[in-house]
């Protein structure tokens, strides 16, 4: 059990749920958590005084996983993106790391699994439209869902490796069948429809340089304040989500590739290394020379350890 806010803030960190203020935390708080891993997935399970808590926005890191958060006890309401979902026993709910959640609930008990977005076979657009959003716990999918989490929760233990990768397949495999089901609940309307096919166009032509409002709008016949006004209750203006869908794709190249900052800033449309770096700093708060630096670092220590021996360990995941 664990009795004040400080120790609590970082357990969740340490079990991968990005940190939340919690407005109702006094001198009597006490919680419970417990985390523990089956193959990629990471299954924790909480218990909680009422809170009010609000989580801010997260970069881009942290957004390796999306969270499932199954009730057990209590009630909570949650927002994020366009859903305000009210959740009572065994119901679930898809969340965004990476986005500001905001949620009170009554003393409570939850089971969240962190599964990596790889794994899912969503596109980010249906991400926009099931994150927040209420899925029944108590029938069809969303009830196998529920049920396997809360035990799972409690006995992911003595497995082998390879049953642990093949029992998380089935997790995962359950979790975007209830993801599915809720999409058919939620058939997009006309508008969505566009723009899922716009946000579709986007992400295909992010290295050309020329890709801006006006051609995305001419290339769907419509106009620009048409365009803009698909996108207003959108977590990202069409500019905006151009510039970070290119940023993500300079980072993640960055880590990898042996290339100069500036081909890969204008391998992805920035033709402006000056404009790119501003950028890149104050999306990231740190340097595109640093992260390659950085990387570089790592793979020379790597290099000069060289390979394990046999019976070595190589490290935990």
């Amino acid at each position: 059990m664990i009795s004040d806010i400080e120790t609590f803030q970082d357990e969740l960190a340490a079990s991968g749920i990005p940190p939340l203020v919690n407005q109702l935390a006094g001198a009597g708080f006490t919680a419970r958590i417990t985390a523990r891993d089956l193959g990629p997935l990471r299954l924790i399970s909480l218990e909680t005084p009422a809170s009010a808590c609000v989580g801010r926005e997260r970069d881009a890191r942290d957004g390796d996983n999306l969270a499932v958060k199954i009730m057990t006890r209590g009630r909570t309401r949650i927002e994020q993106g366009r859903g305000d979902a009210e959740l009572g026993p065994a119901d679930l709910v898809l969340l965004d790391p990476t986005r500001t959640v905001r949620f009170e609930s009554t003393a409570s008990a939850h089971v969240t699994i962190l599964v990596p977005r790889r794994e899912l076979r969503i596109r980010p657009a249906q991400v926009d439209r099931l994150v927040g959003v209420r899925i029944d716990g108590g029938q069809g999918p969303g009830a196998l869902v529920s049920a396997l989490a809360r035990d799972a929760a409690r006995s992911v233990t003595g497995f082998r490796p390879g049953e642990a990768v093949r029992s998380a397949a089935a997790v995962v495999e359950l979790i975007a069948v209830a993801l599915e089901a809720r999409l058919d609940d939620e058939r997009p309307a006309p508008d969505e429809r566009l723009r899922d096919r716009i946000a579709g166009y986007i992400e295909s032509r992010l290295a050309d340089p020329d890709l801006s409002p006006p051609g995305i709008a001419a290339a769907h016949h419509i106009s620009v304040r048409r365009l803009h006004k698909l996108f207003e209750d959108q977590p990202l203006t069409v500019a905006a989500l151009i510039r970070r869908r290119r940023l993500e794709r300079c980072r993640s190249e960055l880590t990898v590739s042996g290339r100069t900052v500036t081909a890969v800033a204008a391998r992805w449309g920035f033709t402006d290394p000056t404009h790119f770096s501003r950028l890149f700093k104050t999306t990231y708060g740190y340097t595109a020379r640093a992260l390659m630096t950085s990387n570089g670092a790592v793979t020379a220590k790597t290099r000069a350890a060289g390979p394990a021996q046999d019976g070595e360990h190589q490290g935990t995941s």
